[in-house]
């Protein structure tokens, strides 16, 4: 594998499957933390639906519970 500098970049090509690869490493480690970053956020994303969905289960037999409760009072 021969790897040939990119002129006016912080790339090199290998000129065996013509990738390019980038040589600057704060470059790549921001890119890696970005990433991770928004992987966190989809995360997080994620578990707030879930919560927002179970308080919406809550609210709806928490809504059931008392119709029931209102319909024996205006039975008994």
């Amino acid at each position: 594998m021969a790897l040939v500098k990119v002129e006016g970049t912080s790339f090199v090509r290998d000129t065996e499957s013509m990738a390019l690869i980038n040589n600057d490493d704060t470059s790549r480690n921001d890119y890696y933390s970005k990433v991770k970053l928004i992987h966190n956020q989809k995360e997080e994303l994620n578990k707030v639906r879930s919560e927002i969905d179970d308080l919406k289960d809550n609210v709806s037999e928490i809504k059931s519970l008392l119709l029931q409760l209102l319909d024996k009072g205006s039975n008994g």
